[in-house]
């Protein structure tokens, strides 16, 4: 299912500068049931919070504006399959598709935190993603302290080792926390986009020069 987000009315009444350019950014959800991805999703894209949630797989389209620039972003919200082994739990057809991801566990629930650790590796091995795509790690349902499974310590060391970003927050409870998470993915992959697009620039200098010179240019 494909749900679009429309842009706010002042976004849609601005004109676009002739020198703006249109930025695109494809956001993938992991880990496992119960976590809280949708409610994650939705929240950023409506400011509403929604508890309860089908099984249903969603990619969410919208349309924001930052820096002078229109962003077009796209959340797939995945379904993590019951009684699946961890290599089924991402395709390479996902992976394939990110600029970015998300990885959310329950602070509540050890075997979710358990589950990111293990998708974190599998991307890692896989190498489906590329080495320059940002990951981030999120720890969800923090207005749960009282059922707390999962140390903020614990997650950030973990975020840490895997080269990963990582927040804790709440999405039940404030807006202002989800939104710093799907703002920091934003920055990094076009962060990741200007690198890659200064590289392959290089890449054509080089094969220029060794176009000219007759030789090969390291």
């Amino acid at each position: 299912m494909v749900v679009l987000v429309k842009p706010s009315p002042q976004l849609g009444s601005k004109a676009m500068d002739g020198n703006q350019h249109k930025v695109e950014a494809n956001v993938l959800l992991l880990g496992a049931e119960n976590v809280g991805k949708s409610a994650l999703t939705v929240r950023f894209l409506t400011r509403r919070f929604i508890g309860e949630y089908g099984d249903i797989e969603s990619i969410y389209s919208h349309i924001d504006k930052t820096d002078g620039r229109e962003i077009s972003l796209n959340i797939w919200d995945s379904l993590y399959p019951q009684s699946c082994e961890t290599t089924e739990s991402i395709s390479d057809k996902q992976l394939q598709w990110a600029d970015g991801v998300i990885l959310v566990y329950s602070i509540c629930d050890r075997s979710s935190f358990d589950v990111v650790q293990q998708q974190v590796q599998l991307i890692r091995q896989t190498r489906k993603l590329p080495t320059s795509a940002p990951i981030i790690i999120v720890g969800n349902k923090r207005d749960l302290l009282h059922q707390r499974a999962v140390s903020s310590e614990e997650g950030r060391l973990f975020a840490l080792s895997a080269d990963c970003g990582f927040f804790e927050i709440s999405a039940a409870e404030t807006y202002h926390g989800v939104l710093l998470v799907f703002h920091e993915i934003l920055d990094l992959i076009k962060e990741s986009k200007a690198l890659k697009k200064g590289m392959n620039g290089i890449k054509g200098i080089v094969r220029s020069m060794s176009a000219v010179f007759g030789k090969k240019w390291e």
